[in-house]
């Protein structure tokens, strides 16, 4: 594993873990709060002029891929709050917001409304049951698809940095060690 990603993981500053909550209910929290802060900072990365970039036709813009993390936010940690996928609304994030200004606040917004799932949640109400694409999935691995798709499409972010010649926030040097004590 990559020494930056190694170290951001150590630096993050995780959930308090409270007495009732399990380490696996709080380990969930703390890579979502990872891939949430790297997206953040890879939308705050790229300039504005940028967000319009696309490797091929076929492929999303880089502003249509952060707006399409939003979207997803609203829709799959609401099935953890409401329980069914039927039940979500769609922002549609992606079809209306154009600029930076606009994604980056539906994107906050999304952050924001998972980070309000993960607050309510208990390792009790971790294991109940909703309706995810038809199937029956505990919220806690909704949550893990959550965090799972976030994940794959900064990888695509990465890429897009990359042929622009800005280095991904995962691939930045780590903060210096701080002198020992004596």
């Amino acid at each position: 594993m990559h020494r930056a990603v190694i170290a951001a993981l150590l630096a993050l500053p995780l959930w308090a873990q409270s007495a009732s909550e399990s380490p696996q209910l709080a380990s969930m929290k703390a890579f979502y709060v990872m891939v949430r802060t790297t997206v953040l900072k890879a939308a705050d990365k790229l300039p504005e002029d940028k967000w319009g970039f696309r490797p091929t036709d076929e492929v999303k813009t880089y502003g249509q891929m952060l707006a399409h993390i939003a979207d997803a936010q609203f829709y799959i940690c609401g099935v953890v709050k409401l329980g069914d996928s039927d039940k979500t609304s769609n922002r549609s994030v992606e079809a209306t917001a154009k600029t930076k200004a606009e994604i980056m606040r539906w994107l906050n917004e999304g952050f924001a409304y998972c980070d309000s799932t993960y607050a309510d949640l208990t390792d009790a109400s971790a294991g109940a049951m909703v309706n995810f694409f038809g199937s029956q999935r505990t919220k806690l691995s909704v949550l893990a698809f959550n965090t799972a798709h976030v994940n794959e499409h900064y990888g695509n972010l990465v890429t897009y940095m990359r042929m622009n010649h800005i280095v991904p926030p995962t691939s930045e040097a780590p903060p210096p060690t701080p002198p020992a004590k004596k």
